[in-house]
C-alpha cells in the first residue's frame, strides 16, 4: 500500500479496519467505508450501494482488494473495488516476492482468478460472485443437462457443461478459463447455426406466390427522380427471387439515407398488381416504432395515390385507412375490428404497423410479401404464421424482405442472418449534402461557437438534437452528460426556445416525438432512443455529449438523424476523454462518412458485441466476440449441417430442441 500511486490499478492484500455502514451526505446513497491495512501502509476503501460489505467483511477480516487508486484531499483511496476474503495474508515484515518464505500458512495462491461480472445499480460483481459460489458449493452445476452432441464434445475436445460452469466461475488457472470460454462461444454459435439450418430444411418444400406483374418498373418510371444504380440492382435481384418457385428471404442493408424505402415500395407495387381469387395480393410492412410506422404509412399513400388500392395502419393508438370515404385524398380513423375485417376479406392491399401485425387477431387473405424494417428477428416459422392466418391448409409462404440501416460488415451479417440472402445498398442519392462533423474541445470558446451555430439554425426555422449517454446524474458513478442535466443547461442558455427531453423510460415519448416531427420543438434533448426510425428533414444540427461512450456504428446512426433534408447539416462531438484510443476513434468518425467503413473499424476496435449491442437477442458478449473467429464459425456451421442432415427434426436431441424452441419463442416476443 505504501507504494500505491494515484491512477495505478492494483491488487492489495490486508486487513479490514474501521468498517462503517452509512449513507452519503449528498444523495443519501447507502455505502460502506473502511481502511485496508497491510502493515506498511493504509488506504481508504469506499463501496457505494454496497451496505452489505460492512456485514460480510467486518474489522479484522483478511481480504484481497482489486481496484484503481484515486486521491481526495491528499488521502489515497479506492472506490468500489472488488473484494474477496482470503484465509491468511503475508505480514508486513515479509515480502510478497520473497521466494524464501516457507511459512505455508501465509502463502497466497496467485493463480486464483477472480471473475468480474457486469454490474448494475444495487448488484455488484462481488455480490454476484458470492451467490454463484454458494450455488456451486451446493452442486447445482452437476445436475445441468448436456446440450451438445457427444461426438461434438469429443472431436473438439470441449469440456462438459457442468465442468464449463465450474471453470468459468471458479477457475484455478487461465487454461481452464480459456477452455470454458471456447465451449460457451462454440455452443451459442452452434445453436444459431442449427436454427438456421433447421429453418432452411423446413423451407425447402414451401411454395409461394410467383409475382411477375411488371409493375415495379412502371412505378420507378413514374417517379420524379432517378433511383441510384444500387437501388435499381436491388429491385431487379429481388424480382428474380419473387418470380421463383420458393419464397424470397433476403436482407437489405443500406446506409442511412440510401433509399431502402423506395426499394420496398417498388416491390409492393409489383405485388399488389397480382391477384388471387380475384383479389389483390397483400403486403405487410412491420416497423420498429409507431412513429416510423406512421411515417411509412404516409409515404405509401403518396407513392400509391393514383393506385386504386386501400392501405391500412395498425398501431396501439388505433387503426387508420386510406382512402377516406369523405375525403379520397386523405385517410381516416376506423375501428380496429373493421380494419381487420377488411384485411381478412382481402380488401386491404397494404397493412403497415409495428410487431402487433403478428398478433392472432390479424388475419390476411392473400399475404404475399412481408417487409420487416429493423426487425430481422423473424424466422421461417414466424413467416409461415403470417401466411396461415386464414386457417386453411395451403402452404403459401410470403416473400420476406428484412431491412436494416445498421451497417453490419458482410461476414458478420452472413453469420448472424444465415437464412437470408444479402443485398447491400452502397450508394447515396445524388444531391445529398455531406454532414459536416467536428470533434470539439469542451472549453468555453468551443462551446460558445456551437451555441452560436445552434441559435443561428433555429432562427432560420430549423431544429436541433442534443444527445446524452445517460438519463440522469449518478453521484456514485460521477456520470456527466445526462439528459436531465443537458435539458436544464439548454433551458438556461435559451430560455425563449421550445426545449423538450425524451428517453427510453419516458411514458410520453411518443407524444413528444410527434411534436418534434411537426416542428413544435426547437431543441430535443435525448438519449440514443432516436437513433433509428426518426425522420425529421428540418433538423440540421446534432450535438453529441460524452461521445466517447458511443460506438462508431451507433454514432453514425445518430448522425444520420440530421442531413435528411436539402439544407447543410452539422454534427458536433464533445468528449471529456483525452485518451489516445478515444480521440483516435472520434477523429476517424469525423473523417469517415461511409457507415460500412465505420462498422469495420468498430468491429476491429470494440468487437461484434459493441457493434450490435442490444440488437441481437440471446447472444452473450462471448459469442459476439467469437463471431470474429471465422474458423470457429466455419466449424460450428459444419457440425450444424451434419446434425440437421442426420436428424432434421432433432427428435434424438430433445433437450437441444427444447433450448432452440425457447430461443425461437423469445425471438418472436
Amino acid at each position: 500500500i505504501s507504494h500505491a500511486v494515484k491512477g495505478a490499478s492494483l491488487t492489495l492484500y490486508g486487513r479490514m479496519e474501521s468498517v462503517k455502514v452509512a449513507r452519503s451526505f449528498k444523495g443519501h446513497t447507502p455505502m460502506t467505508t473502511a481502511t485496508l491495512n497491510d502493515g506498511n501502509g493504509k488506504i481508504k476503501l469506499i463501496f457505494f450501494n454496497q451496505a452489505y460489505i460492512g456485514k460480510m467483511y467486518p474489522d479484522g477480516t483478511n481480504v484481497k482488494i482489486i481496484g484503481t487508486v484515486t486521491e481526495k484531499n491528499n488521502i489515497k483511496q479506492m472506490t468500489n473495488p472488488t473484494i474477496e476474503k482470503v484465509k491468511n495474508i503475508i505480514e508486513s515484515s515479509e515480502s510478497l516476492f520473497n521466494q524464501n518464505n516457507n511459512k505455508s500458512e501465509d502463502k497466497i495462491d496467485f493463480n486464483y482468478l477472480l471473475p468480474i461480472y457486469r454490474e448494475t445499480k444495487g448488484l455488484t460483481s462481488n455480490y454476484i460472485h458470492e451467490l454463484i459460489k454458494k450455488a456451486l458449493a451446493l452442486g447445482y452445476h452437476k445436475v445441468m443437462l448436456e446440450n451438445l452432441p457427444s461426438n461434438v464434445l469429443k472431436e473438439l475436445n470441449l469440456p462438459s457443461i457442468s465442468d464449463t460452469i465450474l471453470y468459468i466461475h471458479m477457475p484455478k488457472n487461465e487454461a481452464l478459463t480459456i477452455a470454458a470460454r471456447k465451449r460457451l462461444a462454440f455452443e451459442e454459435i452452434f445453436y444459431m447455426k442449427v436454427m438456421k439450418e433447421k429453418e432452411r430444411y423446413e423451407a425447402r418444400d414451401s411454395v409461394t406466390f410467383q409475382i411477375d406483374s411488371g409493375e415495379a418498373n412502371n412505378f420507378i418510371k413514374s417517379l420524379s427522380y432517378n433511383p441510384t444504380g444500387a437501388q435499381s440492382r436491388a429491385v431487379e435481384t429481388m424480382l428474380i427471387d419473387m418470380r421463383g418457385d420458393s419464397p424470397m428471404a433476403r436482407m437489405l442493408e443500406g446506409d442511412v439515407g440510401s433509399g431502402k424505402t423506395l426499394v420496398a415500395a417498388a416491390l409492393i407495387a409489383e405485388t399488389i398488381h397480382m391477384t388471387e381469387d380475384a383479389l389483390p395480393l397483400q403486403c405487410a410492412y412491420m416497423a420498429p416504432t409507431e412513429i416510423l410506422a406512421t411515417q411509412q404509412f404516409e409515404s405509401f399513400i403518396k407513392y400509391y395515390r393514383n393506385y386504386e388500392i386501400e392501405i391500412g395502419l395498425l398501431t396501439s393508438k388505433g387503426a387508420y385507412k386510406f382512402p377516406s370515404k369523405t375525403d379520397p385524398e386523405s385517410y381516416t380513423k376506423v375501428s380496429r375490428a373493421q380494419l381487420l375485417k377488411w384485411l381478412s376479406e382481402g380488401k386491404l392491399s397494404v397493412l403497415v404497423g409495428t410487431h402487433s401485425l403478428i398478433g392472432k387477431s390479424v388475419i390476411f387473405k392473400n399475404l404475399a410479401l412481408t417487409i420487416i424494417d429493423e426487425q430481422h428477428r423473424f424466422g421461417v416459422r414466424q413467416r409461415k404464421a403470417l401466411a396461415h392466418k386464414k386457417g386453411d391448409t395451403r402452404l403459401e409462404t410470403p416473400h420476406l424482405l428484412s431491412m436494416t440501416a445498421t451497417p453490419i460488415p458482410r461476414t458478420l451479417a452472413l453469420t448472424i442472418f444465415g437464412d437470408l440472402d444479402l443485398t447491400i445498398l452502397d450508394e447515396l442519392p445524388k444531391g445529398r449534402q455531406q454532414i459536416i462533423t467536428e470533434l470539439c474541445s469542451t472549453n468555453e470558446t468551443s462551446r460558445k461557437k456551437v451555441y452560436k451555430k445552434i441559435k443561428e439554425e433555429i432562427d432560420m426555422g430549423r431544429q436541433v438534437y442534443i444527445i446524452a449517454p445517460r438519463i440522469d446524474d449518478s453521484d456514485a458513478e460521477e456520470v456527466k452528460n445526462s439528459v436531465a442535466g443537458e435539458y436544464k443547461k439548454y433551458k438556461n442558455l435559451f430560455p425563449d426556445l421550445r426545449i423538450e427531453m425524451i428517453h427510453g423510460k419516458d411514458k410520453n415519448k411518443d407524444a413528444t416525438m410527434e411534436s418534434w416531427a411537426e416542428g413544435d420543438i426547437d431543441i430535443l434533448v435525448s438519449t440514443s432512443v432516436v437513433e433509428v426510425g426518426v425522420n425529421v428533414p428540418n433538423a440540421t444540427v446534432m450535438v453529441i455529449e460524452g461521445s466517447e461512450r458511443f460506438g462508431l456504428a451507433q454514432l453514425h446512426q445518430l448522425r444520420g438523424r440530421v442531413g435528411r433534408g436539402s439544407e447543410q447539416s452539422y454534427c458536433y462531438l464533445f468528449t471529456d476523454s483525452n485518451t489516445e484510443i478515444a480521440q483516435k476513434r472520434l477523429q476517424d468518425f469525423a473523417k469517415i462518412t461511409d457507415g460500412f467503413a465505420l462498422a469495420e473499424k468498430d468491429l476491429e476496435s470494440r468487437g461484434a458485441g459493441s457493434l450490435l449491442a442490444g440488437k441481437q437477442w440471446g447472444m452473450s458478449d462471448i459469442a459476439m466476440e467469437a463471431i470474429r473467429n471465422r474458423k470457429l464459425v466455419d466449424i460450428a456451421s459444419k457440425y450444424a449441417k451434419e446434425l440437421i442432415k442426420e436428424n432434421p427434426k432433432l427428435d434424438q436431441y430433445p433437450y437441444l430442441l427444447k433450448l432452440l424452441e425457447e430461443r425461437d419463442r423469445a425471438h418472436l416476443e
